[in-house]
């Protein structure tokens, strides 16, 4: 079985993520717009950071395979919301599934980690978008926040880690099972 490790990093969480499982299970690891061949892969392990509703990488690692999709398809979201809050899982899930193609979702597992973020390496596109996320949570009414919106608040303007390369666990698990 051919195994394939991609990710899809903008700011290092997700690449750090991908690191860390490829000396774990001893598969290079590739960033998806340099990666190898994947039209044998019977295994895509995708990390990719979450951007605007979106998984960075992931369509065009996708489309770059040719109608010869993997066997299995394990995708780990990589970002700023927590996904042990509901909403939060949801809207992760959503935005995987819009993502893949639906022949293919039935043989896929979705995890979310947890990333970070440093507000002084943003690029200046990406601080002015944060800073409107936070303005427009910041004046909503508290009771209407959702957890994405808590999330905002409570990192915006800092250096935020949350890599826990423990969560890491669960996809090696589902590796083996494949």
């Amino acid at each position: 079985m051919k195994n394939a490790i991609i990710y899809g990093s903008r700011y290092g969480s997700a690449r750090r993520y991908a690191e860390e499982f490829s000396e774990r299970i001893g598969v290079p690891a590739y960033a998806f717009d340099e990666g190898p061949d994947l039209r044998d892969c019977d295994v895509l392990v995708f990390f990719g950071g979450m951007y605007a509703g979106g998984v960075l990488g992931l369509k065009q690692t996708l489309r770059g395979m040719e109608g010869e999709m993997p066997r299995r398809l394990l995708i780990a979201t990589v970002g700023l919301a927590d996904p042990r809050e509901a909403e939060n899982e949801k809207n992760l899930r959503e935005a995987v599934e819009r993502q893949v193609p639906k022949a293919l979702l039935p043989r896929t597992e979705i995890f979310h980690l947890r990333g970070g973020v440093d507000y002084a390496k943003l690029s200046l596109a990406h601080r002015g978008m944060m800073r409107l996320v936070y303005e427009k949570a910041r004046r909503m009414p508290e009771a209407e926040r959702g957890a994405e919106d808590r999330a905002i608040l409570d990192t915006y303007g800092k250096a935020v880690d949350m890599v826990d390369f423990a969560a890491l666990d669960d996809i090696c698990a589902a590796l083996r099972r494949a």
